[in-house]
């Protein structure tokens, strides 16, 4: 049974200079809410409530934000406002939520080996802080369903445009159903015509405790940084790893421009917003091609 989950959120954010010189990345709001505690909600929502947050340098808002805020609360308190008092009180009350320090920027693998003694021998997911994504299911619990089947690491994968395989990790197998593959291959940003198949890596994983020895003896990469895709290439030699097709639409927050398109999404989703929100879009998009 899956109890646990990892939340990696130590890098720089070097995209969103100069934003992210004070903040992390994580932090930035979808609307009124941090990126990160949308990712924190999928996993409560998947009935954890034992998180561990990978932070670094300069993410001490990240901490200050699942904390309880005193003066806040009596602030809000003496104003009558329920509704924020209840939301603020909300997010402190979420989950336990642990902080570890990765001490320097070195990859992916490196923060997930940071969280060797909190999870031990178990099972956990791991959810990249600074991915959302939208689903009727959340796909931590889509992944914990696969792993209950399989009792093997399993990672999410999702289906994209052929033209943009380069810019994910790609993996490649042996079908097991229309949402199971059997992973045989790990290719970080394949060129097309090397590509195993359109399936990326979403952001989502489910590890056994396995992956800390194959961390141990995964050399430097990419960057220079230890890749938790090199880690999983090594275990797929010692035992099984299933890809799960998930169900929903994955939001990348490392990047301008999808940020601006979460952004826009999430606002239309929103019953305050979306009406005048759209109607804005249309006037501008008007003014657009009359110029």
């Amino acid at each position: 049974m899956v109890k646990k989950a990892v939340i990696p959120a130590a890098g720089l954010g070097t995209r969103f200079l100069p934003a992210t010189k004070a903040q992390p990345k994580e932090m930035l709001p979808i609307i009124d809410k941090p990126t990160i505690q949308y990712v924190v909600q999928e996993a409560v929502d998947s009935g954890i409530d034992d998180i561990l947050i990978i932070s670094g340098k300069g993410k001490r808002a990240i901490e200050d934000h699942f904390d309880r805020n005193p003066e806040l609360e009596s602030k809000l308190e003496e104003k009558n406002d329920e509704i924020f008092y209840n939301e603020i009180r909300r997010i402190a009350d979420m989950a336990n939520i642990h902080f570890i320090r990765q001490k320097e920027t070195n990859g992916l693998g490196d923060a997930v080996y940071y969280a060797r003694q909190h999870v031990g021998n178990e099972p956990f997911v791991v959810l990249l802080g600074d991915t959302i994504i939208d689903s009727v299911i959340p796909v931590t619990q889509q992944l914990i369903d696969t792993y209950e089947q399989y009792q093997c690491t399993v990672i999410a994968v999702e289906e994209i445009p052929k033209d943009k395989v380069s810019r994910y990790g790609i993996a490649g197998g042996k079908k097991m159903s229309d949402k199971i593959m059997e992973i045989n291959q790990l290719v970080e940003k394949p060129k097309l015509e090397e590509a195993p198949s359109n399936l990326a890596i979403a952001g989502r994983y489910i590890l056994t405790p396995e992956i800390f020895k194959a961390i141990e003896k995964t050399s430097k990469g990419k960057n220079n940084e230890i890749q938790l895709t090199d880690a999983l290439q090594l275990l797929m030699r010692r035992e099984m790893i299933i890809a799960h097709t998930i169900e929903g639409k994955r939001y990348d927050i490392g990047n301008k421009l999808d940020y601006l398109k979460t952004t826009v999404d999430f606002a239309l989703k929103r019953k305050e917003f979306a009406e005048p929100f759209l109607s804005y879009l249309k006037d501008k998009i008007a003014q657009h091609r009359d110029t």
